[in-house]
């Protein structure tokens, strides 16, 4: 069993892992802002932890996530705030949740990004440029910390049921992968600690999570 710390633990994604990982039997807890959120999270399964990704200090965070196995980030603005918002959550955040994992001694740290053709063929607004900017950014900032680190990278969020068949690799076509589905290969990569220091690209396919995730561990490749 594992004790995952979410951050962005009330978002879209972080809700769907919590209740799965609480299904398989791991202790989730939860980051969340908003009062009204915790009874929530609490039925899904997981643990509470109240705390502000914007007012948090690094110290503190860290007493926060002390004892976790692995850190989650899924938190990011969603285009909500404009630029500031995006610098601060998806930027700042992310680098704060780096200091505090590496200062709580959490050995593992799980980031969810961006696929890098997410805005390709399209007019991109001045926000969605900052914001894949600064994504790129903070997988940088990640890459080169001390933290055995994986960053996941999907394709175009949607909310239709998972199908739990997805395709990873270094560089695969773009494409759409349920918002379950990668809460799923996010808790893959939890059971499989061996795939290490890898950048993975996300989308939906024909191989189940579980056998797609094994690959890079059998092989160093995907499958």
């Amino acid at each position: 069993m594992a004790r995952i710390f979410i951050i962005g633990g009330a978002g879209k994604i972080g809700r769907r892992l919590a209740e799965q990982a609480a299904a398989g039997g791991h202790q989730a807890l939860a980051l969340y802002r908003a009062p009204s959120q915790a009874e929530e999270l609490r039925a899904l399964g997981a643990e509470p932890v109240q705390g502000d990704l914007l007012q948090l200090q690094a110290g503190e965070l860290a007493a926060l996530m002390r004892g976790s196995d692995v850190v989650v980030f899924s938190a990011g603005a969603g285009g909500k705030g404009g630029t500031a918002m995006t610098d601060a959550i998806d930027g700042k955040g992310l680098e704060l949740a780096v200091a505090a994992a590496t200062a709580a001694q959490v050995p593992r740290f799980l980031l969810v990004s961006a696929f890098p053709e997410a805005g390709r063929g399209k007019h991109l607004s001045d926000t969605f440029e900052n914001y894949m900017a600064v994504k790129k950014r903070a997988d940088v900032h990640l890459a080169e910390s001390p933290l055995d680190w994986v960053i996941l990278r999907p394709g175009t969020l949607v909310d239709s049921t998972g199908s739990g068949r997805v395709r990873t690799g270094p560089a695969i076509p773009y494409g759409e992968v349920p918002r379950d589905d990668v809460a799923s290969t996010l808790l893959a990569l939890i059971d499989m600690p061996a795939v290490s220091r890898e950048i993975i690209e996300l989308t939906t396919g024909d191989e189940p999570v579980a056998d797609s995730i094994g690959r890079w561990i059998r092989s160093g490749k995907p499958g």
